[in-house]
């Protein structure tokens, strides 16, 4: 029997395997990767490990409507910063 993936191979696997044609990333719900992961990992959080993949810099997350999306560090889009826009607009 093989051994289990750790939960960056299992994550990356994921988004390199469930993505649509034409599409970078994955939605966690949509594309059955939270349920994939709790039947892989039993007893484990999906959006917990994935939180702590993306603080550590190993994969990014996106917010979307209902869940977020999921990429590889090179394929991720940028993030777009409202704030500062919002400030140079206004003169600050």
């Amino acid at each position: 029997m093989s051994e289990k993936l750790s939960h960056e191979e299992f994550v990356k696997k994921a988004i390199i395997s469930l993505r649509k044609d034409g599409y970078k990333g994955i939605h966690t719900v949509f594309s059955g990767f939270n349920d994939a992961f709790k039947k892989y990992f039993v007893g484990e959080n999906p959006v917990e490990v994935t939180n702590r993949l993306a603080q550590e810099g190993k994969i990014a997350m996106r917010p979307v409507k209902g869940g977020v999306m999921l990429y590889l560090l090179e394929d991720a889009p940028a993030v777009k910063k409202t704030g500062d826009e919002a400030l140079k607009k206004m003169g600050l």
